[in-house]
């Protein structure tokens, strides 16, 4: 989901914590769970599990609303906060999902953001993220948690996990 040219970062602290809030409420919505998310600077990567095409959308167009009015209120202005619409993409092997997280979980370095060696991008949910080969997750309860909804399908939960966890520190070509 990328915003609107000439709009504030989303990587500020009062935006993060607008997004994170808005992303939680609408995290588990209509057959649709947000699962994984990277906040760039005017855009967003996002894995999520749809029951269908219909939950997708509904649950995308929330997503887009809920942080729309938030950041809209938090900038003080109104209008258009999304430059289109969201782009989707259906994962359907282990190898594409875990090409998908180590891209989004990857996405500040790729962009040239200094993220700290062995540490994952703390604009992300990769804290959390239980997949890292070299990281140790901080504890869903854990005062900074800002935990999604579960993964339910078996190419999130466990199929990806076939093909090696993922390196903390790679950057994604």
């Amino acid at each position: 989901m990328r915003l609107r040219d000439g709009l504030p970062s989303l990587r500020r602290l009062r935006a993060f914590e607008v997004l994170k809030r808005r992303l939680l409420a609408g995290s588990e919505r209509f057959g649709f769970r947000l699962i994984e998310v990277s906040i760039q600077s005017n855009h967003l990567h996002l894995i999520a599990e749809a029951a269908n095409a219909r939950s997708l959308t509904r649950g995308m167009q929330g997503l887009a609303v809920r942080i729309a009015r938030g950041v809209n209120k938090l900038w003080d202005r109104s209008g258009k906060v999304f430059a289109d619409r969201y782009h989707a993409r259906i994962l359907r092997t282990p190898r594409e999902v875990r090409s998908a997280l180590a891209y989004v979980f990857g996405n500040a370095r790729k962009h040239g953001v200094r993220v700290p060696n062995d540490q994952p991008d703390i604009f992300s949910t990769g804290p959390w993220f239980s997949g890292w080969k070299n990281f140790i997750p901080l504890p869903l309860s854990s005062a900074f948690a800002w935990p999604l909804a579960r993964a339910r399908t078996w190419l999130l939960c466990k199929g990806w996990r076939a093909r090696g966890r993922l390196d903390v520190n790679a950057t994604p070509g």
